[in-house]
């Protein structure tokens, strides 16, 4: 049966992937896309011999300011002011909110969710962020693998390495801030029906292929925007 719409977009979702090879291999589709995504980036400013400014509210910050803008007004040339002060880029980082419900679920008659909820959904995003060495499953399963079959899964200390996927112009690798699950209806059971799961991520950036990708489209999407360059005859500037 169809909703009447046959030439209705499919609508993509986005995506919590483990990358590389792992047991259990960890993978949250996002049930309902996230209604904003917080993207920032921050960048520090300073001349040789002059310092960048620390943390505002610290006492030297505004005495690092003021040498900065001293510095800034001895230049009369702005190309040579860009190539004389000291950018330093920092990583970007995003944040944005996870909703989880098993409402629709539940009137489907779905088994897992009529019995946990929405807590395989939770307990999935928390191992994201749980050293991979503490996984008591994953332990038992890749030595009964390696044994049987020689199999090997790397095993590390560290949490696993996690790709954001949201779209087909964006599959980026992130380390995870920050996660923080708030639980807000519950069954007789006490598993969680709804929850929303709020994370920060940075993105990891260099030369690794998802994020060469990823920027590669994003420099694609500036190109495109060169057709807007018409705009610029409404622009004043100064002769």
């Amino acid at each position: 049966m169809t909703d009447g719409f046959p030439n209705k977009p499919k609508i993509l979702r986005g995506a919590f992937v483990e990358f590389g090879l792992s047991v259990p291999p960890l993978v949250v589709v996002f049930q309902f896309n996230p209604e904003q995504l917080v993207r920032s980036r921050a960048l520090t400013f300073a001349f040789p011999g002059i310092p960048a400014p620390t943390k505002p509210g610290e006492a030297s910050a505004a005495v690092q300011e003021q040498s900065l803008r001293q510095a800034r007004a001895q230049y009369d040339d702005l190309l040579t002011l860009q190539r004389e002060q000291l950018v330093a880029v920092q990583d970007q980082t995003i944040a944005f909110d996870i909703r989880l419900d098993a409402t629709d679920k539940l009137d489907a008659r779905d088994g897992i969710a009529q019995q946990f909820g929405v807590a395989p959904q939770i307990s999935t995003l928390e191992q994201m962020v749980l050293p991979k060495d503490e996984s008591l499953l994953g332990g038992e399963i890749a030595a009964l693998l390696g044994a049987s079959k020689g199999f090997s899964f790397a095993r590390n200390s560290n949490p696993p390495m996690i790709l954001f996927v949201f779209g087909r112009k964006r599959v980026l690798p992130v380390n995870i801030n920050s996660m923080s699950i708030k639980e807000t209806e519950f069954s007789a059971d006490l598993n969680p029906l709804r929850a929303i799961v709020s994370v920060n991520l940075t993105v990891i950036e260099g030369k690794n292929v998802p994020y060469r990708y990823s920027k590669a489209m994003v420099e694609a999407m500036s190109v495109l925007n060169l057709s807007n360059a018409a705009d610029a005859a409404n622009v004043v500037l100064p002769g």
